[in-house]
């Protein structure tokens, strides 16, 4: 073999990320990575295309950023992690990704396994006894859809292919790839095959069979009130146009519950809010779409009578070892085709009495939006207190600043129905929240959305608890230093309410009630969100009056619009 015939393991590895499609590697590096950084120095000496390197300080902000730039443009990216140390800080946000069915390959580098020289790469520090676990990817494999460690840069494209076609098909999710030292330092042949995505491409899942589209038509023609309860629907912009046109064609009630992302336009007639336990009182028929909980079932039963006909692009729930909501039908599909399936086959079986059904119907509709808006109204117009600004008053303020171009990303959690609910929202893609339970999302995912959609203004809403657990430092250091702005609303009631809530529902007469103990706060503490952003050279404000508020606002909005992240730090009332 000739010697200049050959190449390293890394150089087919980097080759193999961006022919696989991948534009971004956000990473936080370590010594199980110096092949690749090695080849990545030669790629860019040689002009050869190779993905964009972002460096996060803290791999909780990697792996948001890979999860936020998925979720806007659904595309999956690579998070390059250190072994079993960024693998585990990177866990919480694949369980993130993974209940919000986003792609992403997380890769973490192995600690290398020959401890004398024998190999290229072998061990050469104190650090890389410590950091070789039994199992790695134990780590995060309750979160991923695929595991692998490479075992030679002879398969790396066709290793990277089959991640990457893992990653995207429906339903997609994280994957998780290995990658040890001595493997990526080794020599290699310097041409291996390619896999184009055109023969080894993911599968995707599409409409439904004619027969269960005739089917729900038919219920929808005959139902009395129908109603739909959604949640991630419209992660796909073509669902939301579709649902609008159905419900308005059979007169359906839409309701979202812990919407992740905006599924029907508040100026849509049939948008019903965000609780289905008014839609599902009398409801006949009931479409659940693209909903992983519809609604509570310890606070919410439906009525007997109820039909339910679900549509997901996973109404399995595969990954929930319980889940326990009744369907008659169930079927999995894309919802922007079968939507647009059964309005096709509602319309052949249309007729004059239904229509008229119909428009009785939706009569009342803006009756009840109107009383609805007028809550909205007067809980947004009450400012509170200093120290202990309304919430309400906040995002309503916030809402009057903001374009409906805008995105928002909501990790409020305690106050979401303030965020949800004053922050009018009308066009798809302007709503970003996560189906996981780990807090601290919001920044990294702000950022990612910001690369992705560099022209549109982001805004991130959290509470403190959030804010903590963001590592915040991370989230402004890449904010400035890629210089993607953007504006954080830190809605600080002082602790976790949450908690104390939790404690209050299944203890409402208990000791930690009489004695006002939750653990749950953080008073007495000077606590400055905003300086925090101004030590990475953002924008800081802090603001306790009502009456600051607007202003604050509006000098944070000019720094994000002038190339400058923001930190609008608010203290609101808590309970």
């Amino acid at each position: 073999m000739n010697p200049e015939a050959r190449t390293t393991a890394a150089h087919h590895f980097l080759a193999g990320l961006a022919e696989a499609g991948l534009e971004y590697l956000f990473c936080n590096l370590g010594t199980d990575h110096v092949s690749l950084i090695e080849a990545m120095a030669q790629f860019a000496r040689e002009g050869r295309r190779h993905p964009e390197v972002v460096l996060c300080p803290h791999e909780n902000v990697a792996i948001h950023m890979a999860g936020g730039y998925a979720a806007v443009t659904g595309r999956g990216q690579g998070v390059l992690v250190h072994v079993d140390a960024g693998t585990a800080n990177a866990a919480m946000g694949m369980h993130n990704l993974f209940r919000s069915r986003w792609p992403v390959l997380l890769m973490a580098g192995r600690s290398p396994f020959t401890l004398r020289g024998e190999l290229t790469g072998s061990r050469d520090n104190y650090v890389h006894f410590v950091q070789d676990p039994f199992d790695i990817a134990s780590l995060v494999r309750p979160y991923v859809k695929w595991e692998y460690t490479l075992a030679s840069g002879v398969v790396a494209k066709e290793v990277l292919r089959r991640a990457h076609t893992v990653m995207h098909s429906d339903p997609p999710g994280p994957v998780f790839l290995t990658l040890p030292r001595e493997t990526l330092a080794e020599a290699c042949d310097a041409e291996v095959a390619s896999f184009p995505a055109e023969r080894f491409g993911p599968v995707r899942a599409g409409g439904i069979p004619a027969g269960a589209a005739r089917e729900i038509a038919r219920a929808l023609v005959q139902a009395r009130k129908p109603i739909v309860v959604t949640s991630y629907l419209g992660r796909r912009p073509e669902a939301v146009a579709a649902l609008e046109a159905l419900a308005a064609e059979c007169g359906i009630r839409v309701h979202e519950f812990m919407p992740t992302a905006l599924s029907v336009s508040r100026d849509a007639p049939c948008f019903g809010g965000f609780d289905p336990a008014q839609g599902l009182a009398g409801a006949d028929l009931c479409l659940l779409l693209d909903v992983d909980v519809p609604w509570l079932p310890k606070f919410t039963g439906p009525d007997a009578g109820t039909r339910f006909l679900h549509i997901d692009i996973d109404p399995l729930k595969q990954d929930f070892p319980m889940w326990g909501f009744a369907t008659d039908l169930r079927l999995q599909a894309d919802c922007a085709a079968a939507l647009a399936d059964i309005l096709q086959a509602v319309r052949t079986l249309a007729d004059d009495d239904f229509r008229a059904r119909v428009a009785q119907r939706t009569a009342g509709w803006s009756r009840e939006r109107d009383e609805r808006l007028r809550a909205v109204a007067v809980a947004g117009a009450a400012p509170g207190a200093r120290g202990a600004i309304a919430p309400a008053f906040v995002c309503a303020t916030l809402n009057r600043a903001l374009s409906q171009d805008d995105l928002v990303v909501n990790e409020a959690i305690r106050n979401s129905p303030a965020v949800l609910a004053q922050i009018h929202r009308t066009r798809a893609g302007t709503l970003l929240g996560c189906s996981g339970g780990g807090l601290g999302y919001s920044g990294g995912m702000a950022l990612g959305a910001k690369l992705a959609r560099p022209a549109q203004r982001v805004v991130q809403v959290c509470g403190d608890g959030g804010f903590h657990f963001s590592t915040p430092t991370s989230v402004y250091a890449v904010a400035q230093r890629a210089k993607l702005p953007i504006l954080t609303v830190v809605l600080d009631n002082g602790g976790w309410q949450a908690v104390k809530e939790a404690v209050l529902r299944v203890y409402p007469e208990g000791e930690a009630a009489r004695a006002n103990q939750f653990h749950a706060r953080l008073d007495g503490e000077v606590r400055r969100f905003d300086r925090v952003a101004e030590a990475f050279g953002a924008h800081g404000e802090y603001v306790d009056a009502p009456e600051d508020l607007e202003q604050a606002l509006q000098r944070s909005l000019q720094a994000v619009d002038g190339g400058r992240a923001a930190v609008l730090h608010v203290k609101v009332g808590g309970t």
